[in-house]
């Protein structure tokens, strides 16, 4: 699964070579997942294949990451583990994120949107004020900081 991410880097046809095999091998170890090289994809966890999928994209070899909701369907071990792992890259990173608590602890800047338009950008503690998201999610929220200073949004019922 991970070599498919070397195929824009080659011609119709043309073999895999041991670059390729170490480029793998490198974006499955800075996933955690190089243990895991030889199993089935369809056996591995949904956290798992999440990391496979994004070692797949690392061995592409762009300064860009485009990614469409990365931790959906993983429990909050899963979802932490693989936004630490991007976050740790050191890559420019574009990522549809919903959940407001992950996109505050995990994000430099924001871009929300409402209806496809851009409706508000900056920092997460810019962007994510109470009034803010009773706009544009028609909520009650409180806003509060844990003592390392970190960002938690607390939703009302």
């Amino acid at each position: 699964v991970v070599l498919m991410g070397r195929s824009p880097h080659k011609k119709s046809l043309e073999p895999d070579n041991s670059e390729d095999y170490d480029i793998v091998n490198e974006s499955l170890e800075k996933v955690g997942m190089l243990g895991f090289k030889n199993r089935s994809f369809s056996t591995l966890s949904g956290g798992e294949q999440q990391r496979v999928i994004l070692a797949r994209a690392l061995a592409q070899q762009t300064p860009c990451l485009i990614l469409d909701e990365p931790t959906n369907h993983l429990d909050i071990k899963y979802q932490l583990s693989l936004l630490n792992i991007v976050k740790s890259l050191n890559l420019t990173v574009i990522s549809a994120i919903h959940d407001l608590n992950i996109a505050a602890m995990y994000c430099d800047r924001l871009f929300v949107m409402k209806n496809g338009q851009i409706v508000g950008s900056g920092i997460p503690q810019e962007v994510l004020t109470k009034e803010f998201i009773k706009e544009i999610y028609d909520i009650d929220v409180e806003i509060v900081y844990d003592s390392k200073d970190d960002m938690h949004i607390l939703y009302s019922r």
